[in-house]
């Protein structure tokens, strides 16, 4: 039986919104897949991603029931395991598109790399919360956080998936900010990096890689070919206007111009039917969620709870920031999905554990009270 006093500081606020954010996706998702829905009533997408929901709500609830605490020693075991994945994928995953990341075992499809998602804000987590590891560690002590961080990306670049390797690097370098980095340690990375932005552009970035980000920088490049998912998303949102064309009413969602339309540019189709104001809301849902994950990071009594909490608040934030970004003109097309919105099995799953997480270091933050 759980303690009264767990349930006492579960922060139901957080759950509120989450609620309020996966109920605009689901809106969007069965408006962008609404002729699949209707040509396949008990077979479609969406019904699979109800399916997926319920395992996420599931692991969310299930987080809850361990104390965090207990993380801190099998983290490094977690992390070395879906290391192991990551180097299966590139060995055995399964091939869409030009890319390979997807792992398939007995019809189930996953996708390791979101996984690593949360799996290295644990590592960091108690990496950094060790006695050894001080506040603004030395510049050795950050030698074994940024391998921990390295090794992951350049295996989930060589898939490739350059979205996942930027949203991981991206949690990664939050966390190290927040524990604290000095100045000259900064300016040391930037230096040694310079040298290899070169050969990173030449031989790691694939093609269409390098021509989105040239998209971005000259929209009418390729209008027709690398700039058309852009372009088509730039119009449905421009085209909701202040109040939208209303539910099942986006022209460029039904007459297939969106493309990608349920995964990475659901924002464009909710934009579209639901307009400016709509979309507001939807940025403001998220503003809130952060705002009060990151009020659990500053009620924690521990150090490994509040960079748990602060890695899984970056996880959703910069992916947030990514995807908006991406999809109205901002920052390149590197196909990452829009948490708790966008239809995915692992990455609503992973999304949904790092929820529990949050709310498991609020849950026993009595614990580090009452010592």
């Amino acid at each position: 039986m759980m303690d009264r006093r767990l349930i006492e500081n579960f922060d139901w606020s957080i759950i509120w919104v989450l609620f309020a954010i996966i109920s605009i996706g689901l809106l969007s998702i069965y408006s962008a897949l609404y002729v699949q829905i209707q040509a396949h009533p008990t077979n479609n997408l969406f019904l699979r991603q109800l399916v997926w929901l319920a395992v996420g709500m599931t692991v969310m609830c299930c987080s809850l029931f361990i104390d965090y605490q207990r993380l801190r020693s099998i983290s490094p075991w977690v992390y070395g395991f879906v290391l192991l994945l990551l180097l299966v994928v590139m060995v055995a995953g399964k091939e869409v598109n030009g890319s390979r990341r997807w792992l398939e075992i007995a019809g189930f499809q996953f996708q390791p790399s979101e996984f690593m998602k949360v799996v290295i804000v644990l590592q960091l987590a108690g990496y950094f919360s060790s006695q050894d590891v001080p506040g603004y560690p030395s510049l050795g002590k950050l030698i074994l956080p940024v391998c921990f961080t390295i090794a992951p990306v350049l295996l989930v670049l060589a898939e490739p998936d350059l979205g996942t390797a930027i949203s991981i690097l991206a949690i990664s370098t939050t966390i190290i900010f927040y524990v604290g980095i000095r100045w000259k340690y900064l300016a040391i990375g930037a230096l040694s990096l310079l040298p290899f932005l070169v050969p990173v552009w030449e031989h790691a970035l694939k093609p269409y890689q390098k021509r989105r980000i040239l998209i971005l920088l000259r929209p009418d490049l390729d209008p027709l070919g690398a700039g058309y998912h852009i372009r088509q998303s730039k119009i449905a949102i421009g085209s909701g206007m202040l109040w939208g064309k209303g539910f099942l009413n986006g022209t460029q969602n039904k007459l297939h111009f969106l493309p990608e339309k349920h995964t990475d540019f659901i924002f464009s189709v909710w934009a579209e039917e639901w307009g400016f104001v709509g979309s507001a809301v939807l940025i403001l849902l998220f503003c809130l969620l952060i705002f009060l994950t990151l009020r659990v990071a500053g009620r924690s009594r521990d150090r490994y709870g509040s960079l748990i909490v602060i890695g899984m608040s970056a996880y959703i934030l910069w992916q947030a920031i990514i995807n908006i970004g991406m999809v109205i003109g901002l920052l390149p097309v590197v196909g990452i999905t829009l948490p708790f919105v966008s239809y995915g099995g692992s990455s609503l799953i992973t999304l949904c554990f790092a929820i529990g997480m949050i709310e498991n270091v609020s849950m026993r933050r009595y614990v580090f009270q009452t010592r």
